[in-house]
């Protein structure tokens, strides 16, 4: 745990002030619950015989919450600012994981998973949004980049832990309840102010998402919310029907989630230098090699490594794409509507998925995920052919 800090702390000491360097650190804390859960969750309802329907169901449930959370979260901000937006949102979430425990059964869980879903997008718009607030044109890349590096190391940090503790529901809730508290106490030292005026606030949102010139960002965070919320959410199962236990899908899924955290700099870096819509086409072609490799049960490794790396970093590019066609004023509104469209299609994809599973078999998972990666590339492929880039002026 020092050690993640020491790292937050170097990659952020040039670009971040005392009040973000504090927000991440809550967030890492956080986020190693939310890790563990998103994991141990399906695993949990895979012990009770709930079909895979039903697994898929409580997963979708979660990112209904987060649809919901999504909404809310620009109110919330605009009538409590960001430091009493946050305490809200962690209690929110904690309360999702108490009911966990005082309550088992599938509508019951469905239930607390989508109040632990409310908590999480609401916590994700505040940070995102107190990011995007205080950066400039110049470091916003960066100030995004390090955001997920920081998401991911916690994800990451939360799987191997698994391999090392007990995966019991009751030996399993009281330190993530713990974490979800402690991830609070940073932000007691320290006051985000909102720099955001009053008119531009969450009307904005619809607007931002019926802009023709960020609409291939749009979907790009629906396609990357369908490829994610599928791995997530059924992946854990789909390692879990191949024989392995609990501390091996914690394994293998913090190599999924590192292969993510590895590959944000340096794609971060070719966006910037390249552009992002060459960058896109690549990642997008990758994820579809990635999901045919686990498909013919090509090498696990290799396999899972170049997926994760690839789809776990559609989101902060497709972000950055819709985020410099608008203004400054706008950002708040434009990180909302891209939240959105990612939660809807991670609402859409562990619930469809999950029932192509069930009918036919698991290798329906990595088709999906491979079509609708496919669809986005033509999507992109089609852009480009309409509106070649234009030669830089001397």
């Amino acid at each position: 745990m020092r050690a993640l800090f020491c790292t937050l702390r170097l990659i952020t000491m040039s670009i971040y002030t005392r009040p973000v360097l504090l927000l991440l650190s809550g967030l890492l804390l956080l986020t190693l619950s939310i890790a563990a859960l998103n994991t141990l969750v399906p695993l949990w309802l895979a012990r009770e015989q709930m079909a895979t329907w039903q697994v898929g169901m409580v997963s979708s449930s979660y990112f209904a919450g987060n649809l919901l959370g999504t909404l809310l979260a620009g109110h919330l901000i605009q009538r409590l600012g960001f430091n009493r937006s946050y305490y809200v949102a962690s209690m929110t979430f904690a309360i999702g994981c108490v009911g966990l425990g005082v309550m088992t059964g599938f509508y019951s869980w469905f239930i607390w998973r989508f109040v632990a879903g409310v908590g999480c997008a609401m916590v994700w718009v505040i940070v995102e949004s107190a990011l995007m607030c205080s950066g400039t044109s110049r470091n916003r890349g960066r100030l995004l980049a390090a955001y997920m590096m920081v998401y991911y190391c916690g994800t990451v940090a939360g799987q191997l832990l698994l391999t090392k503790v007990s995966t019991e529901l009751m030996s399993v809730l009281p330190w993530a309840i713990a974490l979800v508290l402690c991830s609070v106490l940073p932000l007691l030292f320290t006051r985000i102010v909102n720099q955001q005026q009053r008119p531009q606030q969450a009307s904005h949102m619809w607007l931002m998402l019926r802009l023709r010139k960020s609409r291939l960002g749009v979907h790009g965070c629906v396609i990357s919310g369908i490829v994610l919320g599928s791995m997530y959410g059924l992946m854990p199962l789909y390692l879990n029907h191949l024989g392995m236990d609990d501390a091996s899908v914690g394994f293998w899924m913090a190599l999924l989630i590192s292969a993510g955290i590895a590959g944000q700099w340096p794609i971060g870096k070719l966006a910037d230098r390249y552009g992002r819509l060459l960058v896109l086409r690549v990642q997008v072609f990758v994820v579809i090699l990635g999901s045919l490799a686990m498909l013919v049960h090509a090498a696990l490794v290799p396999a899972l490594f170049i997926l994760g790396a690839a789809g776990f970093t559609l989101y902060p590019v497709a972000m950055a794409w819709a985020c410099e066609k608008v203004a400054q004023h706008q950002l708040v509104a434009m990180n909302q509507a891209l939240l959105l469209s990612y939660t809807v299609g991670s609402l859409v994809g562990p619930s469809l998925t999950s029932m192509l599973m069930e009918r036919f078999s698991d290798g329906l998972l990595f088709i999906v995920i491979a079509s609708v990666a496919l669809v986005y590339l033509w999507m992109l492929m089609r852009k480009g052919q309409r509106h070649p880039r234009p030669v830089a002026p001397i």
